[in-house]
């Protein structure tokens, strides 16, 4: 489980295709020796586990499944990634409960200043559009954001000055795909009401 708070941006150093899967290698700020082979990482938004690890850096494996489904089919060496280690029991829980299972891929339809923040207008697939409220809770490129508002499959965020610094949502144009994961609550009230 994660809180959708960035802790670091780390930065793809390698890709490379496996006989099973796509194995990227991350470089990071975190202390590599405090993170165990096995342990869940969050890459924007992405649940990975890491298969290896050096000084400044580790390894995750993607399957076919999750490239076909996220944004990480679009990362290429150098590419910058929003990270987060999972959460521990009695941290402060600083955004929502994020599992880091996407739910689909967003579009982003327009990016507008507003004095220091700024304005995202993003729309995310059907039928998903149904379980984003407005003052919910959203998860886009691993980032917990609140959502201002809603008008059929398009919703709006407002992201202040720190969040866009020091995450990959600064870097973020008109026409990008984004990974989104809906608040949990929504999602099993969803399926609660579809089975009731």
């Amino acid at each position: 489980m994660f809180t959708g708070i960035v802790t670091d941006v780390g930065r793809v150093r390698g890709v490379r295709e496996t006989n099973r899967d796509r194995r990227f290698e991350i470089e990071t700020a975190y202390d590599t020796a405090t993170i165990d082979l096995g342990a869940s990482i969050s890459h924007a938004g992405c649940c990975l586990t890491v298969v290896e690890k050096g000084e400044g850096w580790f390894a995750v494996e993607v399957s076919a499944e999750t490239l076909s489904k996220t944004t990480l089919d679009q990362w290429t060496e150098g590419a910058p990634v929003n990270l987060e280690r999972a959460a521990r029991l009695g941290d402060e829980m600083g955004g929502h409960i994020v599992s880091g299972h996407v739910d689909g891929l967003g579009e982003v339809l327009s990016i507008t200043p507003d004095g220091g923040s700024h304005r995202l207008r993003i729309r995310a697939p059907r039928p998903l559009h149904r379980l984003i409220a407005p003052k919910g809770s959203i998860t886009v490129e691993g980032v917990s954001l609140t959502v201002n508002e809603v008008e059929d499959d398009v919703f709006g965020l407002n992201i202040i000055p720190h969040t866009w610094d020091v995450t990959t949502l600064g870097r973020l144009k008109a026409g990008s795909r984004v990974n989104l994961e809906i608040d949990m609550l929504a999602r099993y009230l969803a399926r609660w009401q579809e089975t009731a």
